[in-house]
């Protein structure tokens, strides 16, 4: 009797959840500093949230220290206003714009797959294609944005010699690569402004210790995040929020399929969304960042970070579902070789100001 009623209040609280799903649509949106989100291009895979400091005020930078309570060494960040997707690169949206791209004139070293499993190049599924792309290197990702950037009328960010690069095969000129911090088009995000977006609230910062989505958007933390801030997504929380998705047994077609342990999500985020309202920055899969990797420096006030001008390995952020699943808080940083593809690692996208 007592294992029937568990299975009975079980589906009830599936329905429950589905339901809450339909009439609650998107999931709710933080503002930073009071700055507004763009309109979302898309409900499904595409939605640019605005962040950094509010400049209608007269307020120029946000400053934080970066890897606070995580990294041996820390220093200030200026971060002037950026957009931000608040999902990772989905590969219905890599593939649109990767046929797109090779029809003019781009050439990409990897095709990309369908999260952690798919295949290889193929066309994404109905079930699957809003998870993110994965497979791919971080040569691939700045020829991507570049592509996409063109494709919706955007000035591109990556160049070299003043030409726009467009083929991810050529890595000694994409190690090379230029960024116009200007220009309007779609880029990887400084690893600056990934931690800023990842620890940011409506009221200041949460830890870096934290994963981000630990805490909501005013500055709260979650009661319903388990203790050590990362519910295990292996089909046993028992109803405990995820704030990402990590642990041997989660893949990333999980986490792009549910937004809770026990509710289904059309969107692709999963686990909470942060206090900003991105999803997916701990935990799911790795992202790319612009940057070469080396220990902090201090800067100038007022100076923009993109990291030092030359290295051997680029900075990625965020944790994943595979063994490197330790690096999921906001501060911890990850070092690895720009031709490095897996099925783990992915990226987002942003856009200056």
């Amino acid at each position: 009797m007592k294992r029937n009623f568990s299975i009975l209040a079980l589906f009830a609280i599936i329905l429950f959840s589905v339901a809450a799903q339909k009439q609650s649509g998107l999931p709710p949106i933080w503002e930073s500093s009071n700055l507004q989100p763009t309109k979302p291009q898309s409900p499904e895979d595409i939605s640019m949230v605005l962040v950094g400091p509010d400049t209608a005020k007269g307020i120029v930078y946000d400053v934080y220290l970066i890897g606070e309570d995580t990294q041996s060494y820390t220093a200030r960040r200026w971060i002037t206003p950026f957009e931000i997707n608040r999902y990772e690169t989905s590969y219905r949206l890599w593939y649109e714009v990767r046929l797109w791209a090779e029809a003019n004139g781009y050439i990409f070293n990897n095709p990309g797959q369908q999260g952690s499993s798919g295949r290889r190049g193929k066309e994404p599924t109905e079930a699957g294609k809003y998870q993110p792309v994965t497979n791919i290197s971080w040569y691939d990702a700045i020829v991507w944005c570049n592509a996409y950037s063109e494709k919706n009328g955007r000035e591109p960010c990556y160049t070299y010699n003043g030409e726009v690069l467009r083929d991810s095969s050529n890595t000694a000129i994409c190690d090379l690569a230029q960024c116009n911090w200007h220009a309007n088009g779609y880029r990887l995000p400084t690893e600056a402004e990934w931690e800023y977006a990842a620890r940011r609230t409506s009221s200041g910062y949460q830890r870096g210790d934290l994963a981000s989505g630990a805490v909501n958007g005013k500055g709260e933390s979650d009661p319903q995040v388990a203790d050590t801030q990362i519910a295990w997504f292996d089909g046993n929380t028992n109803g405990t929020r995820a704030v990402g998705t990590a642990g041997a047994n989660a893949t990333a077609s999980k986490a792009g399929a549910f937004s809770t342990a026990f509710s289904f999500n059309p969107l692709p985020g999963s686990g909470n969304g942060n206090g900003l309202g991105i999803f997916d920055m701990s935990g799911n899969v790795l992202e790319y960042c612009w940057d070469w990797y080396a220990s902090y420096q201090e800067q100038s006030p007022g100076t923009f970070s993109t990291g030092p001008e030359l290295g051997a390995q680029r900075v990625s952020r965020g944790g994943s579902w595979s063994p490197y699943t330790g690096f999921l808080y906001c501060g911890d940083r990850y070092a690895y070789d720009p031709n490095e593809a897996y099925n783990y690692m992915g990226f987002r996208f942003v856009s200056s100001r």
